[in-house]
């Protein structure tokens, strides 16, 4: 495995990006045009019905974000221009054939241009629609390196998936692919082909029926978590995001295929300033419930291992797999993550949220700092379900019976609390698997890339993912809680 110079790799280069609204797309297409001016063209996918509806998207969800004040002072007034002649945007959709590009004139240019190929469209969602997590996930990761087989001159596709596509398992995970039709998770026979005929027949059913579309999305997730269930996955999300690895394993012949799994991403480390982030991203769940003081009480297992990787470290893997995989038929695939070389319990992030907290406290729209103290943990669900009967339900249940007697008096008092409990059990259903969680994510190949990267001198302090260098505590209540606090409470 040689590459040299990574920067030197980009320049020239014609790269498609789909998912270009997403989190990582953001960061990679900053981190790209930031280090390599010279990249030649970057097609943006963006789901949208047409050009105008595109360049909207590009301006509001991407360009207009604080992510690119770096790139926007490095480049002064030039930089309107100069985004103009790197970027083409490309209206379209990864759920149809042909990614849904509809101008055939721009279709020739991308199969005639792309040497490059980077899916970063996904829906998160762990308890998204079925038939929208499947159409997205699974087939448009099939849309996708079909396009890639059309594409003249492409050298590398890197499909970005998850670590937790291993569903429950515990022990050491190793950097494998799934097969299709495999005993996967003691159960045998998962069959894409069926799954869509499951879906086709039950909307069917539905609209059959006359149901209203809140009760075809409610039946559809439903669907979703039953069909994880009966394979072995916790939800929609990494059950239908294993799916998609199977389609590319699959579907690749001699593309050469670079499948890479983060873990938990969390907000930037370094680049191109440290601790942006976007949206609520599964811990960060837990931070803004606690520092808005929602959060006094969590399951889990506070000696266990929480696998998290910054973003801007996950971008700087793929483009360094990039580099190193181009023209070399096969699939490889890349964990990244710290669970390996630099483990995170659940006690330490716990005591990290804490001491921000107390020191910065969350000033809440009335103007007053939210006190917090430790939070209890159970240990298990049976100990969960007690404690919250014990401490809250009956309490609810007192103030709803005396809410009643004296007409809506404690209204305010019974809906605040009401609201608390929903979402301490709305983050126990969406984390248990996670919570109790027992894999370590083998990194091997991982690290064998870092090595190669380090001895074919490639710019590591520029392209860095090692995660060994992360002091977790100056991480997060330096770094990443403060960065939560800023661009994601609200």
């Amino acid at each position: 495995m040689e590459m040299g110079s990574v920067i030197q790799f980009l320049e020239n280069k014609t790269i498609l990006v789909t998912g270009a609204t997403g989190f990582l797309a953001k960061i990679f297409l900053e981190k790209i045009v930031r280090v390599q001016p010279n990249v030649k063209k970057l097609f943006l996918l963006l789901r949208a019905s047409d050009a105008k509806a595109a360049t909207h998207r590009f301006h509001d969800e991407i360009i207009g974000k604080e992510l690119f004040r770096v790139l926007k002072e490095k480049c002064g007034s030039d930089f309107n221009a100069f985004i103009s002649e790197k970027i083409t945007l490309v209206p379209g959709d990864i759920i149809y054939t042909d990614l849904g590009v509809k101008d055939s004139s721009l279709r020739q240019q991308m199969l005639d241009q792309i040497d490059v190929i980077v899916n970063l469209a996904a829906t998160t969602k762990f308890d998204e629609r079925y038939d929208v997590s499947l159409g997205i996930n699974a087939l448009g990761a099939k849309h996708v390196i079909n396009f890639a087989k059309e594409c003249g001159k492409v050298q590398v596709l890197v499909h970005v998936s998850t670590a937790y596509v291993c569903g429950e398992k515990g022990g050491l995970l190793q950097e494998k692919p799934y097969q299709m039709g495999e005993t996967l998770n003691g159960v045998a026979g998962l069959d894409i082909d069926a799954e869509k005929k499951v879906v086709e027949e039950k909307l069917n059913e539905l609209r059959a029926d006359g149901a209203t579309e809140e009760a075809i999305t409610s039946a559809m997730k439903d669907l979703g978590l039953e069909r994880a269930a009966r394979y072995g996955w916790p939800n929609t999300y990494v059950f239908t995001k294993s799916m998609g690895e199977m389609l590319v394993g699959q579907l690749k012949e001699d593309l050469p295929l670079v499948v890479l799994r983060p873990t938990i991403v969390t907000s930037t480390y370094k680049e191109p300033f440290p601790g942006w982030v976007e949206g609520v991203r599964t811990i960060d769940s837990l931070a803004v419930g606690y520092g808005k003081g929602k959060l006094t009480c969590f399951l889990g297992d506070v000696k266990g291992i929480i696998d998290v990787i910054p973003a801007d470290m996950v971008v700087n893997s793929i483009i360094v797999a990039m580099a190193a995989h181009v023209n070399q038929p096969g699939e490889v695939i890349y964990h990244m993550g710290s669970s390996m070389g630099n483990p995170l319990k659940y006690a330490n992030l716990k005591d990290y949220g804490l001491r921000y907290f107390t020191e910065h406290p969350w000033v809440n729209k009335d103007g007053n700092p939210v006190k917090v103290g430790p939070v209890k943990v159970l240990t298990s669900m049976a100990s969960f379900r007690r404690y919250m009967a014990i401490r809250y339900l009956l309490w609810l249940k007192g103030l709803e019976l005396a809410n009643a007697a004296f007409c809506k008096y404690f209204q305010g008092t019974y809906l605040d609390l009401n609201r608390k409990i929903k979402f301490v059990m709305r983050l126990i259903e969406l984390y248990r698997p996670y919570l109790f969680f027992k894999g370590v994510f083998d990194d091997m190949n991982t690290e064998k890339l870092r090595i190669a990267a380090r001895e074919s001198g490639a710019e590591l302090d520029v392209f860095y993912f090692d995660p060994k260098c992360i002091d977790w505590e100056e991480y997060f209540t330096e770094i990443h809680i403060p960065g939560v606090v800023k661009y994601v409470f609200k």
